[in-house]
């Protein structure tokens, strides 16, 4: 299984202008299908969305090619302020 939690810190955290990156990273369904959630200061979402979401989907195409290498799906959950959720799925 691909480390995601390393993977997310390598493309996420350059983007970021204080270290606030939290992950938590939920495997199921005996492995196959893993949920990566992020949490950053609301700051720096223009940073790490980029724009019209090319930064982020430029992340998770990475994230997802691991992911079908190693033969999972994976699930992306960004969390913001007040509980602010913008999630982004792919098979």
């Amino acid at each position: 299984m691909p480390d995601y939690k390393a993977l997310a810190h390598l493309l996420i955290e350059p983007l970021l202008s204080s270290a606030s990156l939290q992950m938590d990273v939920e495997t199921t369904c005996g492995g196959r299908k893993v949920w990566l959630r992020l949490a950053f200061d609301p700051k720096d979402r223009g940073r790490v969305f980029g724009r019209g979401g090319r930064t982020l989907q430029a992340i998770r195409q990475v994230m997802m090619a691991a992911a079908q290498l190693a033969g999972q799906s994976l699930y992306i959950d960004i969390y913001g302020e007040a509980g602010e959720r913008n999630r982004e799925e792919r098979e």
